[in-house]
């Protein structure tokens, strides 16, 4: 059994990674102000089954495999690093564009569009590669039962915390949109910010340490 103390270090860098700027937050917020709650909501069951994706692997021996094949997990990081810098640039270039601001030429797509877009943004999301790959194996308990039961349960931790804080943002898009626009000062503020964030986890990501194996 996991200890409690586990369970809140991964809710809480859960809760911090969530709350930065990053691929998920970017599909489900402009789905959500373009089509509407219940485009945003398919886009988030798409995320959800991502979430399970990655909690699979990991309980199958994702870290292991990383730390047995270093090549890997540096050429998935350095990915993951070129993926969120391109976001952030995106923000911060000249006429860079805010999550939040509307984004009238996105045409809207089918459901099933909408769940795989959904699936596939987390699956190429480096920050939950990383999250399964690198961080959640420092919370396992070597006394606490077999390493892949912990996993599922920290993992289930993980997906409550990021859909929730994800279900959230989404559910508030429009409404956040709305404000912003109203305020180009505070819209200004935030798509910079928004964007540091996201290039500052890029630095971070690209220089993570690479899992050594036991």
């Amino acid at each position: 059994m996991i200890t409690l103390s586990a369970v809140a270090g991964v809710a809480l860098v859960e809760l911090g990674m969530a709350l930065t700027p990053g691929p998920n937050m970017i599909h489900l917020a402009s789905r959500a102000i373009t089509q509407g709650r219940r485009a945003g909501l398919i886009s988030l069951s798409g995320t959800a089954v991502g979430f399970v994706c990655y909690l699979l692997a990991a309980a199958a021996g994702l870290s292991a495999l990383f730390a047995a094949v270093p090549l890997a997990f540096t050429v998935v990081k350095l990915a993951g690093a070129a993926y969120l810098a391109y976001l952030a640039w995106g923000m911060l270039k000249p006429g860079g564009r805010s999550p939040f601001a509307p984004a009238h030429d996105l045409p809207p797509v089918s459901d099933a569009r909408l769940f795989s877009m959904g699936l596939l943004t987390n699956l190429l999301n480096p920050k939950i590669a990383l999250m399964y790959a690198a961080l959640l194996p420092q919370f396992l308990d070597p006394e606490a039962g077999p390493s892949w039961g912990q996993l599922l349960q920290l993992g289930g931790v993980q997906i409550i915390v990021g859909l929730s804080v994800n279900a959230l943002i989404m559910l508030g898009a429009a409404r956040v949109s709305g404000f912003l626009t109203a305020r180009p000062r505070a819209m200004s503020i935030q798509r910079f910010t928004a964007g540091g964030l996201l290039g500052a986890f890029a630095l971070r990501t690209a220089l993570s340490p690479t899992p050594v194996s036991a």
